[in-house]
């Protein structure tokens, strides 16, 4: 998986029709609201990734959320009544350590905004000590269940593209899904409670039961659909604070994460979600995702000529701009990534890389010194509504990608088989972002990440 790459971040679902039966019917509400925070690690993907262009009928824009079903917002509490922060580590991808089950078994899972469901690694047999990294036991959980063929999230009368489902040899309800990198991650959907301690557990959450994957770590969904995380559990609001990266091998700053509330708050500028019609059909939308009212981009002091209609999805859906946690890069639709690549050519254009192209996607590439470069071509914004910004500073606008090249953290949408502008975490550090959910509003907030508590 490629540096920059959202393979466990904003993988792409390929809907085996096979697989798809339905949509589920409403499940029961939670009768408590939560509000906790856990330790949070880093994960470092390999840098050889082969991105391909799906059919857009047939992926969603981001991880487990497609573009055809449209956007129910959740009822939110409006506060929580217990609240919690840790620290984590940041590289590219932000890992979470969470602990499941009764007992509960510490699990590892990919912070993901940009993902429906939540699936942990499971298999039958573990260390009676497992590690962080172990996979879950099932057998030693007294709150483990399995949902059967005959569960209606398993058979639904109208097919549900967010979640395809079929029923397996054993009778049980099976998921599989496809991403961009190739990794195949299936199994069981399961029933399973977040036992954070004696006092304070979740209810039991649907979730995905691993058994068939190449990878050790699991995804904690956070998105606006039904079956996240943070739908579920019926959080009001959740926020981190992603650290400034380090480019000295084995170290990782720490930043802070909160489920609930945040005391830093106060001094948020929030901006709300965009909303749609659920009437509208848009086949190139993800009506699950943080969509946000951005209106242009600066670099330094000079103001893009890219027309808002850019960053706002057309009656196809295409142009949607949205914010992941799970994506390190950032990626703009054609037309803004050629007028921000044209500013930087005219900048630095005799520095660039020639020929060179990061992962097949990102092409302002750099072999000199990234302190000079950066200085270059200045400070970079992202404009929203309300006047809120977000800006990354020249010294921390060009990501080390390796063998001493350095890249715009910036790669094209088009080249990931998506249609959309998607805001990364690499142009989310030293910020505050805070997902309000009962307000259906994002909050930033500057900070120094590293210290920030």
């Amino acid at each position: 998986m490629a540096a920059f790459c959202q393979c466990r971040t904003l993988p792409f679902l390929l809907f085996l029709l096979s697989f798809i039966l339905s949509q589920a019917k409403p499940m029961q509400k939670l009768n408590n609201t939560i509000s906790l925070s856990f330790s949070l690690t880093s994960l470092r993907f390999s840098p050889d990734v082969e991105f391909q262009t799906l059919d857009p009928s047939l992926v969603s824009v981001s991880k487990h959320a497609p573009r055809r079903q449209p956007r129910r917002w959740p009822t939110r509490p409006s506060s929580s009544p217990y609240n919690y922060k840790t620290t984590f580590k940041y590289s590219m991808a932000l890992i979470v350590a969470l602990p499941i089950g009764t007992p509960p078994q510490t699990q590892q899972m990919v912070l993901d905004t940009g993902s429906q469901l939540s699936w942990i690694q499971c298999h039958k047999k573990a260390p009676k000590k497992p590690p962080p990294t172990a996979s879950f036991d099932p057998s030693l959980s007294s709150s483990f269940s399995v949902l059967p063929c005959a569960h209606p999230l398993c058979k639904p009368r109208i097919p549900d593209f967010t979640l395809p489902t079929s029923c397996d040899q054993n009778r049980l309800c099976h998921y599989s899904y496809f991403y961009a990198d190739g990794t195949l991650a299936e199994g069981n959907l399961v029933r399973e409670k977040f036992t954070f301690s004696r006092s304070q557990s979740t209810p039991p959450l649907i979730l995905g039961c691993a058994t068939d994957t190449s990878e050790d770590k699991g995804i904690l969904g956070m998105n606006l659909g039904r079956f996240s995380f943070a739908s579920q559990s019926k959080i009001s609001k959740f926020s981190y604070c992603v650290p400034t990266r380090r480019s000295q091998p084995g170290v990782s700053p720490t930043g802070s994460f909160y489920l609930g509330e945040n005391p830093n708050s106060r001094g948020f500028q929030y901006i709300n979600l965009l909303a749609f019609p659920q009437s509208r059909s848009m086949p190139n939308m993800d009506p699950l995702a943080y969509t946000l009212p951005m209106q242009g981009i600066r670099i330094g002091s000079k103001k893009l000529a890219i027309p808002v209609r850019v960053f706002r999805p057309d009656a196809g859906g295409s142009g949607q701009t949205m914010i992941d946690s799970g994506s390190e890069f950032t990626y703009l639709v054609d037309e803004a990534y050629n007028k921000v690549r044209e500013e930087v050519v005219r900048l630095v254009g005799p520095r660039l890389k020639k020929g060179y192209v990061y992962g097949e996607v990102a092409d302002m590439c750099f072999d000199g010194n990234p302190t000079e470069i950066g200085r270059l071509i200045g400070d970079m914004t992202f404009e929203f509504e309300r006047g809120v910004e977000i800006t990354a500073d020249k010294q921390r606008i060009l990501a080390d990608v390796g063998g001493g090249v350095h890249c715009l953290g910036i790669g094209r949408s088009n080249m990931l088989g998506v249609a959309s502008n998607i805001i990364g975490n690499f142009h989310q550090q030293n910020l505050w972002v805070e997902f309000d959910l009962a307000n259906r509003r994002v909050g930033f907030g500057k900070a120094d990440c590293s210290r920030a508590v």
